[in-house]
């Protein structure tokens, strides 16, 4: 008899208990998913927010960017062009076999054979070769100094040697990665199952270093759509979602089941100017194709400049959730120019530049961008703001799986894109898309649209290898003036993040990097 009251009073208790309930699954539904489960396939940070749950990087970033200790438990620079990585002991992976000084080579050697749209060579690129010194220390010999070598490999993933050493090439990663295979990481969490736009299964790891999740099980849904994401959450169908649109943020506010969470992010979204002599959607106004692309004169990118009306995007477009950039990097970003001034709107202005360039009618020229990916009223709200200038822009979204190929490939003449500088480090930003693009030098890889500035390149090229914190800073805010100056984007605003969860069932710390993690999700207590 008192077996069945201990039974039965134990019982009660785990029906009472919604913690008890839920805590053993994890249902989050994402605005975008992964492009592939090879953590070097692409640097975009869909595929690096879903695979972070499986691979740990040799270092990590903190929720506001801050460096932190991962798979490397200390860094040194032995000299200028060495630096020393002293590796976590007793780290296993998935399948039980040791993590040591050789995965960590082999992984940072694989990424060239196998990285695709949005390279992710960006954070080996200035890694001339790499030495094991034993099982637990690494030396990473580098192409000049590299102060900034910690900061790059915070995107560092590391896969298995063993278990990837037949999924290297571009023929066979994919095979190996996204079925399972070579999927063997450090991980919190263990892949289970996943498709191209399809759920991401994975099961707690028990071995982790860092300690046992509470989740027995997560599934992470890709829901482009908004409005579904948000009707998942309200019926209760899923525990987090990400990217609340603006407009269903008081709906879910007010719902006292339901909780919201906001928080200033990195991401910046931004329009890209093609810098080509012969940009292949742009026209006169009868339709005919312009003998030299006007972009190329900086009074044309003025004129852009002075009739996009930021304030007027954060009310309307972003629906309050964003505020005025002035760069293309975050004050929180190690670079960041303070005096940048702010954007001027000055329509005025803006025509008559327009005619000293010779185009005081305007013309034509297509606004692409990734629908899955901006804000709905983006694209619409600067082709009207261009609209008074006489130019006529044609909104064209497509789905981001098609739009990233093409910009690559140069098929466009103006863009919006969304930049994060993940690193911390504004130089990140300035190599990646400022400098020409050089794939001798493993600079500029997402510069594809031919811009090229002298003085740009060598304050980029100085600042790469300048060990002195504060010199490099100062070279890091001269280029992000120039950058202001020369226009060879326009960054509109700071994205503020919305994230949607069940308030009674979990809690959540949201992260400026917006990636939303199941290990930032906690059972409510």
């Amino acid at each position: 008899m008192l077996k069945t009251m201990l039974r039965t009073a134990l019982v009660a208790t785990m029906l009472a208990s919604p913690v008890a309930a839920l805590a053993a699954d994890l249902v989050i539904a994402t605005k975008s998913g992964p492009a592939s489960m090879d953590p070097h396939f692409t640097a975009t940070s869909a595929n690096a927010e879903a695979t972070k749950h499986v691979f740990d990087t040799l270092l990590r970033s903190g929720n506001d960017l801050e460096i932190l200790p991962s798979l490397a438990t200390s860094w040194e620079t032995i000299d200028d062009t060495t630096w020393e990585f002293k590796l976590r002991e007793g780290v296993k992976f998935h399948d039980g076999s040791d993590f040591t000084a050789e995965d960590v080579k082999f992984s940072i050697e694989r990424i060239p054979n196998v990285t695709g749209p949005n390279p992710s060579t960006i954070y080996v690129r200035r890694v001339a070769s790499v030495e094991v010194v034993d099982d637990y220390t690494v030396r990473v010999k580098t192409h000049g100094p590299a102060p900034t070598l910690p900061n790059d490999f915070v995107r560092l993933f590391i896969v298995s040697h063993k278990a990837a050493a037949d999924y290297s090439t571009q023929d066979t990663a994919a095979e190996g990665f996204n079925t399972g295979k070579a999927t063997i990481g450090t991980g919190p969490y263990k892949f289970v199952s996943w498709a191209p736009t399809q759920d991401l299964v994975l099961e707690k790891f028990d071995g982790y270093w860092g300690g046992a999740e509470p989740w027995d099980k997560v599934i992470r849904k890709e829901i482009p759509n908004d409005a579904a994401r948000v009707a998942q959450l309200k019926a209760g169908q899923v525990d987090v979602i990400s990217k609340v649109p603006s407009t269903d943020l008081a709906s879910i506010e007010s719902d006292p089941k339901l909780e919201v969470i906001k928080y200033e992010s990195v991401y910046i979204p931004y329009l890209e100017f093609d810098f080509r002599e012969n940009s292949p959607l742009i026209w006169d106004n009868a339709g005919n194709k312009l003998e030299k692309n006007p972009l190329l004169d900086p009074r044309v990118r003025e004129a852009f400049d002075l009739v996009i009306d930021r304030e007027t995007i954060v009310e309307f477009a972003l629906e309050g959730m964003g505020v005025v950039s002035t760069q293309l990097v975050t004050p929180n970003i190690f670079g960041y120019n303070k005096d940048v001034p702010a954007p001027e709107y000055n329509v005025e202005k803006a025509k008559q530049l327009m005619a000293e360039a010779g185009y005081p009618d305007g013309f034509k020229i297509t606004l692409s961008y990734a629908n899955d990916r901006m804000p709905t009223e983006l694209g619409p709200t600067i082709a009207q703001m261009l609209a008074s200038i006489d130019v006529t822009a044609e909104v064209q979204g497509v789905p981001a799986a098609v739009f990233n190929p093409a910009k690559t490939r140069g098929e466009y003449s103006l863009y919006m894109a969304s930049w994060g500088t993940l690193t911390g480090e504004a130089n990140y930003m300035l190599s990646s898309l400022m400098h020409t693009n050089d794939a001798e030098k493993s600079l500029g890889a997402f510069n594809v649209r031919g811009y090229s500035n002298p003085k740009m390149d060598e304050l980029i090229q100085a600042a790469g290898e300048e060990m002195d914190e504060a010199k490099r800073r100062a070279l890091l805010e001269e280029a992000n003036m120039l950058s202001a100056t020369d226009r060879p984007d326009l960054p509109l605003a700071i994205n503020l993040s919305a994230w949607g969860l069940k308030a009674d069932t979990v809690t959540y710390t949201p992260r400026s990097d917006e990636d939303t993690l199941a290990m930032d999700v906690k059972p409510k207590q």
